[in-house]
């Protein structure tokens, strides 16, 4: 890999079921870097705003919650707020239906891509999300968005939910995938969009370790 010595970014965007995370997360293990885990964050925000029942609107309560939250990862990368886990949690339907609605907020988005930015400076890492490669770290070195098919992404999606024992149906996940695609890409702040610059990478039918080395052959490692 070139400029090995120096800190870098890789920025993966896509929607939803995309496979993002598990590449990251692997492609991170593989190359020593740090994965920052943005949908987490997000998610983190739209669980705590559910659990004091703060609507997803701009106002002094959603200031406090931001000004008093306080994110984290463990050593297995998972959320931790205000020091406690909650990983499970964010993972359920409740949130998943309601974090594009609060990640659309423009507080909420520039209180975290604060933090964010400020991880990245101190460390190479790979992030994913909707809007890495084009507002979070617009200048990273690599930059990857990946697509998939919505059927497969529900297939995918609806089997990691019923293993963790999630009661949910095929139809409710890909009801829930299409909307979340129409907000995230309709939103006016930050919305999904492939960076002009960014190599795209479509996962319908190629497993997650070829995603991973697409990945890893764009930025010079073979695994």
């Amino acid at each position: 890999m070139e400029n090995s010595s120096e800190n870098f970014i890789i920025a993966l965007d896509g929607g939803s079921g995309t496979g993002k995370s598990t590449t990251a997360k692997l492609v991170a293990k593989t190359l020593g870097i740090t994965y920052l885990d943005t949908g987490a964050m997000y998610r983190a925000v739209t669980y705590v705003a559910l659990q004091k029942g703060l609507k997803a609107e701009e106002g002094p309560a959603m200031d406090e919650l931001l000004k008093d939250l306080t994110l984290g990862f463990d050593s297995e990368n998972h959320i931790l707020i205000n020091g406690e886990s909650h990983e499970q949690e964010i993972r359920g339907m409740l949130v998943s239906n309601n974090v594009s609605i609060y990640c659309a907020l423009p507080s909420v988005r520039a209180a975290m891509t604060a933090q964010q930015r400020e991880i990245g400076k101190k460390q190479s890492c790979i992030l994913d999300g909707r809007d890495i490669g084009t507002v979070v770290f617009p200048d990273a070195k690599y930059k990857f968005f990946m697509v998939t098919d919505v059927a497969v992404r529900a297939e995918r999606r609806l089997k990691e939910l019923l293993e963790k024992g999630e009661k949910v149906t095929y139809e409710e996940v890909l009801k829930n995938l299409t909307e979340r695609d129409r907000l995230d890409s309709s939103r006016a702040n930050a919305p999904l969009k492939k960076a002009d610059d960014a190599i795209e990478i479509d996962t319908t039918h190629i497993s997650i370790q070829q995603q991973v080395q697409k990945i890893l052959d764009y930025v010079g490692v073979v695994a």
